[in-house]
């Protein structure tokens, strides 16, 4: 079953704190069928749900994620940022988010967000668990990333699993970078994005999808254009 029209981006990320377990939960009682969140390491080489290099924007720690152990991330409010009714909300391991969507049906898009200097390691931890780990009666997930290094090594780990390159504009050289990867979709920024440009996307068999989308207005401009799926912050908006 492939990804829906409507993905819900980081969770929920309009009506619950991001790359959070509460995001999760609310995108389902939402109604979206598939998420997207994204995955990096803590210092001593744990999978967790986490989008920034830092802690500062969505937690009450400081400092790079990539130089703070998961005990000590664990202990992080995750969720007292976005409302009061989210505090104490943790930073959900891999597994974790592998379980909740189990309980709620979800499928996911995988998103591998390395820290600086991590991209090999990160994607083969994130990978391997995937590979051993994924909940038996979900759509396998789509693994994306910006960092060609980490699409590389899930290629070569994982070659059943679809990928897919994220970029913000797309740039002149799409077609080769998504040979070399063996990618089968390109996610993009729907800003900068064409008619034309997406026109020739689909043209050449690539499955394109869009972030971050959050007018129906929108979504339903870039489905004329081909687009197969957007993501978006509020996808009760779109559904």
């Amino acid at each position: 079953m492939p990804p829906p029209r409507v993905i819900g981006h980081r969770g929920a990320a309009g009506h619950a704190p991001e790359n959070t377990l509460a995001g999760l939960r609310r995108a389902a009682a939402l109604g979206v069928r598939w998420v997207e969140f994204d995955v990096k390491l803590s210092r001593d080489g744990h999978p967790i749900l986490f989008h920034d290099q830092d802690l500062e924007r969505t937690t009450n720690g400081r400092g790079p994620v990539a130089a703070t152990d998961l005990a000590d991330l664990r202990r992080l409010d995750a969720g007292a940022w976005f409302g009061a009714a989210y505090r104490g909300e943790p930073i959900p391991t891999l597994d974790e988010a592998l379980a909740a969507l189990a309980a709620h049906g979800l499928g996911a898009n995988v998103e591998i967000k390395p820290c600086p200097g991590r991209a090999a390691e990160t994607a083969e931890i994130v990978v391997r668990q995937l590979r051993a780990a994924w909940p038996a009666g979900l759509p396998p997930p789509l693994v994306s990333s910006f960092d060609e290094a980490a699409l590389a090594v899930a290629r070569d780990l994982a070659p059943e699993l679809d990928r897919a390159l994220i970029v913000g504009a797309v740039p002149a050289d799409w077609p080769a970078r998504l040979e070399r990867l063996g990618c089968g979709a390109l996610h993009c920024g729907h800003r900068d994005l064409t008619a034309a440009t997406a026109a020739a996307v689909t043209a050449a068999g690539i499955t394109l999808r869009c972030f971050t989308v959050n007018t129906r207005t929108r979504a339903e401009t870039l489905f004329a254009w081909g687009a197969a799926s957007v993501f978006s912050d509020r996808p009760d908006r779109l559904l």
